[in-house]
């Protein structure tokens, strides 16, 4: 689960959660197989597709010293129908 770095909540995200698309952050070197694997394993579901787009770098200055934010990938995980990922689920009253 090293890969996996957090889920991603913003309105974007939130609206592709209605079509079953997850979005999180992965660590730059991982690959879709690897990321699919680890779906599958931890939290019990099967993916469909997967798209991931790296994110371009931020610059940040520590003093004299200029330097750039981690390096990461954003990947959208589609599920198929019937699955969903377990935090996520929506408790029914």
């Amino acid at each position: 689960m090293d890969g996996i770095k957090y889920a991603v909540f913003i309105d974007i995200s939130i609206w592709l959660l209605e079509k079953n698309k997850y979005t999180s952050n992965v660590e730059s070197g991982s690959t879709r197989i690897e990321i699919k694997h680890w779906v599958k394993l931890f939290f019990g579901v099967k993916a469909i597709a997967m798209n991931s787009h790296r994110l371009p770098r931020k610059s940040r200055r520590m003093g004299p010293i200029m330097g750039h934010t981690m390096h990461y990938k954003c990947m959208i995980i589609v599920l198929q129908p019937g699955y969903s990922i377990p935090p996520l689920r929506k408790k029914r009253t």
